[in-house]
């Protein structure tokens, strides 16, 4: 004959099961820079958590001229290590020292940044701004 369990009995081991590591074969990796899509942009690069992430027309190769006023508005982007899923390259991203002495992550050596009006994930709202502001497009 089976008994059925308690709540109590029922709560502990759901709560030790939690407390078991995830293999690393089945874990998800934490991605630094991932995809996101949407019909008219077609594929472009977000950070870990979906925010849009952006170039500017008036950098150059590797060099940021996004200053002052321009970085609290368009904040740079930077993450340590990179991370992406399958159909990025890492090796594709860099690290460059601004100006200001601020680090910050480049895709093909262009420099990103984030636009401070993006609320939340998916949030496009600085593309084509000003006509010098674009998403960078995945293809």
């Amino acid at each position: 004959m089976i008994k059925k369990a308690s709540f109590s009995t029922i709560l502990l081991l759901t709560a030790l099961f939690l407390m078991v590591p995830t293999p690393i074969g089945l874990a998800q990796p934490d991605y630094t820079i991932t995809t996101a899509q949407t019909a008219d942009l077609g594929n472009f690069l977000v950070d870990g958590q979906g925010k849009t992430l952006y170039y500017f027309t008036k950098d150059f190769s590797g060099v940021s001229n996004c200053k002052g006023q321009c970085a609290v508005l368009w904040p740079p982007f930077y993450a340590e290590k990179i991370v992406v899923p399958a159909g990025l390259d890492a090796a594709e991203f860099a690290t460059i020292m601004r100006e200001d002495g601020m680090k910050q992550t480049t895709f093909r050596s262009w420099p990103l940044y984030y636009f401070s009006k993006d609320m939340a994930a998916g949030d496009v709202n600085g593309q084509k701004f000003n006509g010098v502001w674009f998403v960078i497009n995945i293809k």
